[in-house]
């Protein structure tokens, strides 16, 4: 595991950020339609001093295999498009909640409830959320 000071530091090591119109993004929300995730969410954190990545991309999925699925199919797309695997993954026994984190993109594909409990959205309110319609 990377120490502290790595992790703090990842945010600011960087040349150049993203956007919603990188590929890594795109590729990202593209995956997570095509497994029918839903209530896709991008929060742009780029403006926050304190948030450890550019942005979190936050889906539904109705149940512990469809989380598995598009958690799964994430990590294919963005490994055959961008050539890059996540730093970590978490969440993958129970599937209630399944992060992958890929430094400056977390994403979250979480059940409803938990997506209601949890309320990423709120904690980062000074976030700018963006809806991604469903195809």
């Amino acid at each position: 595991m990377a120490p502290l000071s790595a992790i703090n530091n990842r945010k600011t090591n960087k040349v150049s950020r993203l956007n919603r119109n990188s590929k890594i993004f795109k590729t990202i929300i593209g995956a997570i339609q095509e497994k029918k995730g839903v209530h896709v969410t991008s929060l742009d954190l780029r403006n926050i001093p304190e948030a450890v990545a550019d942005f979190f991309v936050i889906c539904e999925a109705i149940s512990t295999t469809q989380v598995k699925a598009i958690a799964e199919f994430v990590t294919f797309q963005v490994k055959e498009v961008c050539n890059e695997l996540p730093y970590r993954q978490e969440g993958t026994q129970q599937a209630h909640w399944i992060l992958v984190d890929y430094v400056s993109i977390v994403v979250h594909i979480m059940q409803p409830d938990a997506r209601k409990f949890y309320q990423l959205e709120e904690m980062w309110s000074d976030a700018e959320a963006t809806a991604h319609s469903e195809v």
